[in-house]
């Protein structure tokens, strides 16, 4: 495979806004070069935000989205405007973490996905959200997220 396989990339090497929301953010995908293996790809966002549907205060999540990609990798500097993206959307901490997952999914076609959002704690609960498309493939090494529950002082 040739360079070519970058040539519809518009956001990656361009001054690319924050975009508004969610659903306005354009994710890019390029052809996997190495579809013939299987492998693990791991994204980790720590610093990920989002706002209270019902209070508009700031939550906080560590998210780790693992994928066995097919025919398509997504173009990581789409996947950092899509995920800030939701700097100014009000959703709950389920919603958000699943709405990634399901577009990923959607979009890409992995052979699997797994995402862990790992809420930090506002009114003294901590909400962890974990989904997979199923089983990873036999074949592939998926190590452990390495996020630790969350303890407090305890």
């Amino acid at each position: 495979m040739s360079a070519d396989i970058y040539q519809d990339l518009k956001q990656l090497g361009s001054n690319a806004a924050l975009p508004n929301n969610p659903e306005e953010a354009q994710l890019e995908r390029v052809q996997n070069p190495q579809a013939d293996v299987s492998y693990n790809v791991r994204f980790t966002a720590p610093e990920f935000t989002s706002l209270c549907p019902m209070t508009g205060q700031p939550d906080f999540a560590h998210l780790v989205i693992d994928y066995v990609p097919a025919a398509w990798l997504v173009e990581s500097k789409s996947l950092k405007l899509y995920l800030g993206a939701f700097r100014n959307h009000g959703a709950f901490h389920e919603d958000c973490t699943i709405s990634i997952a399901r577009r990923l999914v959607s979009f890409l076609e992995p052979h699997w996905l797994r995402i862990g959002g790992y809420w930090y704690p506002r009114g003294g609960i901590p909400i962890d959200v974990f989904w997979q498309t199923g089983h990873p493939p036999d074949t592939t090494w998926i190590p452990d997220q390495g996020v630790p529950p969350y303890r407090g002082r305890g």
